[in-house]
């Protein structure tokens, strides 16, 4: 169950969907203990940080579309 973070398999789209279930806030607790053996932090944070990215990306895409 303690393997290093390089072993740990874990799909893209299965990093994406953690990402979006933190992001609104609402998991269950036992996808989120599998999602914590399996998955990589490194690319948690990664991808993390590129969603929040685009999350601010386009909002200030929305605000100049109606402010303009």
């Amino acid at each position: 169950m303690n393997e290093p973070l390089h072993q740990r398999k874990g799909s893209f789209i299965g990093t994406v969907k953690a990402v979006l279930w933190g992001f609104l806030g609402v998991r269950r607790n036992a996808d989120y203990q599998r999602d914590i053996a399996r998955l990589n932090p490194l690319h948690l944070i990664a991808v993390g940080v590129g969603m929040a990215f685009l999350f601010v990306l386009g909002l200030i895409v929305l605000v100049n579309w109606v402010a303009g």
